[in-house]
């Protein structure tokens, strides 16, 4: 229409990458926006933990990642990874209490029950923990404020299926509030019931999704 403003910009994606490249896996390009969820399929060795190591910028790799148009290579690793937050299929955990691990203000009363854990397991020592405990606080853990980016390495593995259930509930609820989300996940049920795009790996290379 004559006189009419040109469309704005559109936004950049979430999160950008392009021809990332570790060892025989890439080169990989992707584009994640605020509220997407990329699933990430591939048999075993198929470079998907890679691909995530990669994003979170924990590893050396060729190629460039943008958050919010925001190259990763401008700004300082511990930044970048404050943002952009990678959660392994195996949590690490560094103090003895469960509490501290989460940040200062964490409501955990309210939080650890929406995973199906005990409110009073924030005083547990970790030790107590069992492996799907960890699994899920590790999750809950990564929920902190200014994550922009959630990478999942099989985050429902081994639960059951009222846990899967809780843990994908919050993460659509997470999806919703605008949180990017790249998981990797041999379910080919979960990639149907929370993943807007498909990344099939094979040899460390993208292929037609199945």
């Amino acid at each position: 229409m004559p006189g009419a403003a040109p469309d704005p910009t559109p936004p950049a994606p979430r999160l950008r990458a392009r021809g990332l490249r570790r060892l025989e896996v890439g080169p990989i390009d992707l584009d994640l926006a605020a509220g997407d969820c990329l699933a990430v399929t591939g048999p075993s060795g198929a470079g998907k933990s890679v691909l995530l190591r990669m994003l979170a910028d924990l590893d050396p790799h060729e190629g460039q990642a943008w958050l919010d148009g925001q190259a990763c290579s401008a700004m300082p690793a511990p930044v970048w990874r404050r943002q952009v937050c990678y959660v392994a299929a195996d949590s690490g955990w560094w103090l003895p209490q469960v509490g501290p691990h989460f940040t200062a203000g964490t409501d955990l009363a309210t939080l650890l029950p929406r995973a199906g854990i005990a409110a009073e397991a924030a005083g547990w020592p970790v030790a107590r923990l069992s492996t799907g405990e960890r699994q899920r606080l590790a999750l809950l853990r990564a929920l902190r404020p200014g994550v922009r980016v959630l990478l999942l390495d099989e985050p429902t593995s081994g639960l059951d299926a009222d846990n899967v259930a809780r843990i994908e509930a919050l993460l659509r609820q997470q999806l919703a509030q605008g949180l990017a989300l790249l998981m990797v996940t041999h379910d080919a049920a979960q990639a149907a019931r929370l993943a807007t795009h498909h990344l099939a790996l094979r040899g460390g290379r993208p292929v037609p999704a199945p």
